[in-house]
């Protein structure tokens, strides 16, 4: 038996059976560009599988070795990837600049940094592991633009024909001059190995002269530049003085473009990434670095406690009490999963958990509400309380204590916010009952929430807090 083959066995023990079959075909029949930077959400949409299950395939297949799983710092603006790392430690702080767009930008987890997977060189060798051999579109493709990118066939041959004058393969140490009519618009001569680009605002009365313009390819020139120039005929003498080839691409900077930049699909965030359970229980060692602080711009956080844990011991006992808390904590535990979120830590009988969304949360807590509710049923008792809070905001993705953890404040009120509850009502905050979905559990539930404000310990002003009855 192959490596690869032992691992794909491996692979259909620990992930989802369905989804390995589906990954090992992928790895056997799949074209070179399909096994390339994986969008897991597309391949979910695509295959028909649970979107959880898909990513924890993936992530158990890169444990083993099948696939390389990279962190690409991608351009809000046009999806081109700024910066891939194939750790999430190596994520730079510091702004990254975007060429094409001529912006820079503060990296974000939200929808900044896209996770996708690749096949090992290991288990596959593909023309993506050289990308300096891949066709001039075929880089734009596949090693410029995201998996987030939505360009069909129609929109690619829209692109190649009516968005682009121009475009020029140009090796290491050659010069090229093109010679092109420059049209009453604003140009953009893009370089995408490099992430250089000249900006050409188009403007004037037409000319029947030759206009010139030079550039450069090196790590010496600035990324950008720009140029006035008149409609007519252009000049443009390249000159490549890099180690490796430049591609150089001259882009009309219209509506077409937008339009066709702007056309997105979904794809896996750092964000989810990081508040997925299968990726913090097989990933510990490619959370962050302990000097690492990634700006997260919203993140719900839901805490937990059970009631009257020292008085439970006391009166059934320490071995029934933790079989007890234990059953609890196990149900809890459940839950959060399946709702899509990731326990970041327990604490005593408390539990601190993320989601990517509110709904996903409070859907989280009303199920443990009921889970509680069943538990003591079977014993006949109504001891057994979880109190919990649900918030909503900014934070820090952080290392504390060797585990990847959050800070901040919107952690302090969610922790706070807990601790109102007396008995197995939910507390949630003004963020919360505002988000998208949140309302139409409460109304299929039949919920309906008292507003309150609420004194937190900590927190110098008044918040608005729902309880959920």
């Amino acid at each position: 038996m192959s490596d690869t083959q032992s691992q794909l066995s491996v692979l259909k023990q620990t992930a989802d059976r369905a989804v390995a079959d589906a990954i090992a075909r992928l790895i056997e029949d799949g074209e070179d560009h399909e096994l390339n930077r994986i969008n897991a959400l597309d391949f979910s949409t695509r295959t028909g599988f649970d979107e959880e299950n898909v990513i924890s395939g993936f992530l158990h297949a890169s444990r083993l070795g099948l696939f390389d799983l990279s962190w690409n710092v991608l351009c809000p603006g046009c999806s081109g990837v700024l910066d891939a790392h194939d750790t999430l430690k190596s994520l730079r702080d510091d702004d990254y600049h975007c060429g094409l767009c001529g912006s820079g930008y503060e990296p974000s987890v939200d929808e900044q940094v896209e996770v996708a997977f690749t096949v090992s060189p290991k288990v596959r060798r593909i023309a993506a592991h050289d990308p300096n051999t891949l066709p001039l579109w075929e880089y734009y493709k596949q090693i410029f633009w995201s998996s987030g990118i939505d360009l069909d066939q129609d929109s690619f041959a829209s692109l190649t024909e009516e968005v682009t004058l121009h475009a020029q393969e140009l090796p290491a140490g050659e010069k090229a001059v093109l010679s092109m009519q420059l049209p009453p618009e604003f140009i953009i001569v893009f370089e995408p190995v490099t992430h250089s680009a000249h900006f050409i605002d188009v403007q004037g009365e037409p000319t029947e002269e030759t206009q010139q313009l030079g550039l450069v390819f090196n790590k010496a020139h600035p990324p950008t530049g720009s140029s006035s120039l008149r409609p007519g005929p252009l000049r443009l003498a390249l000159d490549n003085e890099s180690s490796r080839r430049t591609l150089p691409t001259v882009f009309v900077a219209g509506d077409a473009l937008h339009r066709l930049l702007g056309k997105r699909r979904p794809f896996l965030t750092a964000k989810r990434m990081l508040s997925n359970q299968t990726f913090r229980d097989v990933f510990k060692a490619d959370n962050l670095d302990i000097n690492q602080r990634l700006k997260i711009t919203s993140l719900t956080f839901l805490f937990t406690d059970l009631k009257g844990s020292t008085a439970l011991y006391e009166r059934v006992g320490d071995l029934a009490a933790f079989d007890l808390v234990r059953a609890h904590f196990r149900a809890l535990l459940e839950i959060i999963a399946a709702e899509k979120g990731a326990v970041v830590k327990t604490i005593g009988d408390a539990v601190m958990a993320t989601f990517v969304q509110p709904d996903q949360a409070l859907a989280a807590g009303l199920r443990m509400r009921a889970a509680m509710d069943k538990l003591n049923a079977e014993r006949g008792k109504s001891d057994l309380i979880v109190k919990i809070g649900i918030h909503e905001g900014p934070c820090l993705a952080v290392m504390l204590n060797e585990r990847q953890d959050y800070f901040g404040q919107t952690v302090n009120i969610a922790a706070r916010v807990q601790s109102l509850s007396t008995s197995q009502e939910i507390h949630i905050t003004g963020p919360v009952i505002d988000a998208p979905g949140v309302a139409a559990i409460l109304d299929k539930e039949a919920i309906r929430p008292i507003r309150k404000e609420a004194a937190l310990r900590g927190i110098a002003d008044k918040v608005v807090v729902y309880e959920i009855p």
